[in-house]
């Protein structure tokens, strides 16, 4: 059985550069058997078949002398949003987390909005599935320290952290998986991802976290409200496919 990179492999097949094979591998869209491709340098079957997901398109929300807003995707990251609409970013999401982010246009506005969020005055609601059953409203108060390594962070709960506090309302329930909408009072590196693994209901996809593979990490930004603005977005339709398949 020949074997070769997995990214070489795949650019072969796809009639595509290295480059952009190991990208796709890295952003986490290729599959193979039904399995998500992690290791783009590991050695694979180079007969081995692949799927490759696509990334849905950017949505812009809406867009004033002031900011612009869109319905950011999964798979992007919000520096790479920043980059195509030329302009600063007010906050971010991380890679895998979809929905509201907010663009600025003007530096005097910035000001403003940053004061905002420093003084925790900006309402964000997000959409999850967590797995386990959630049947009540759950209030987590657990500080959160961040620890950086060059490109990457994790969190955890500490008492050394900073300040956290998330609100949980539950909305579903799908067999042993839980649709939420979550609150964040503060907004700490990677908040409700932790607090929930601290619960022990993961976000579904947040291998992370300690959450059991899926196709994509399953939290939203849904909703965000400061200042006399109020922007939502719709769920993408990874959501939706995820509630249709227990129908």
């Amino acid at each position: 059985m020949a074997k070769d990179k997995a990214y070489k492999v795949l650019a072969k097949q796809e009639n595509i550069s290295n480059k952009k094979a190991k990208e796709l591998i890295d952003r986490g869209l290729v599959y193979s058997g039904g399995r998500k491709l992690k290791i783009a340098r590991g050695e694979i079957d180079t007969k081995t078949k692949f799927k490759i997901q696509n990334i849905e398109k950017i949505k812009k929300i809406y867009e004033d002398n002031n900011l612009i807003v869109v319905n950011k995707p999964s798979f992007i990251t919000s520096e790479e949003i920043s980059r195509e609409f030329r302009t600063p970013l007010l906050h971010r999401l991380d890679r895998e987390t979809s929905g509201v982010l907010l663009l600025t246009k003007s530096e005097e506005f910035a000001k403003k909005a940053i004061e905002e969020f420093k003084n925790f005055r900006v309402k964000k609601e997000y959409i999850a599935w967590c797995e386990g059953k959630i049947v009540e409203e759950v209030v987590i108060d657990k500080p959160i320290l961040t620890i950086k390594n060059g490109n990457s962070a994790i969190s955890k709960i500490s008492k050394k952290g900073k300040e956290a506090k998330t609100i949980i309302e539950p909305l579903s329930i799908l067999g042993n998986n839980s649709k939420i909408r979550v609150t964040i009072i503060t907004g700490r590196r990677h908040q409700i991802r932790v607090h929930l693994q601290y619960i022990n209901h993961p976000i579904i996809g947040d291998r992370k976290y300690q959450g059991r593979e899926y196709k994509r990490v399953m939290l939203h930004s849904s909703k965000i409200s400061f200042l006399n603005y109020s922007f939502e977005a719709d769920e993408p339709k990874e959501f939706i496919e995820f509630e249709k398949g227990f129908n």
